[in-house]
């Protein structure tokens, strides 16, 4: 079992930063496909990017530039930086791991284990 716990999110002005943690704890296999998602509110939640044992994706071209994934060396720790940010960033971003694969896939349905969200508030 995996478990997430996110961090880091808050109220910023459009144009700031913020980086979100992601504390990884039980089976951290540092091979796992590890994810940020985000859902706005009466959205679908929608994936911003993934990592696994290579590099990452960033799964949306207008993400690429101002969000960016990385995680510690021990494995347990994930980051999203968010740079730019925008109102339609408002959002609750989600961590999420998945079975090791050869390519860490933009959707939801790859991903077994999830953080509770940690909420991102743009204003403008």
């Amino acid at each position: 079992q995996v478990q997430l716990v996110e961090s880091g999110g808050g109220s910023v002005q459009a144009g700031g930063s913020l980086r979100l943690s992601c504390e990884i704890s039980g089976d951290t296999d540092k091979n796992y496909c590890l994810a940020w998602f985000r859902r706005a509110s009466g959205k679908e939640r929608t994936p911003i990017v993934t990592i696994g044992s290579g590099d990452s994706t960033t799964c949306f071209e207008s993400m690429k530039g101002r969000f960016a994934i990385a995680r510690n060396n021990a494995g347990n720790t994930l980051y999203l930086q968010m740079n730019g940010l925008k109102p339609e960033d408002t959002a609750t971003y989600y961590c999420a791991a998945g079975p090791p694969r050869p390519y860490c896939f933009c959707l939801d349905g790859s991903y077994d284990h999830w953080g509770q969200g940690t909420q991102v508030t743009v204003s403008s």
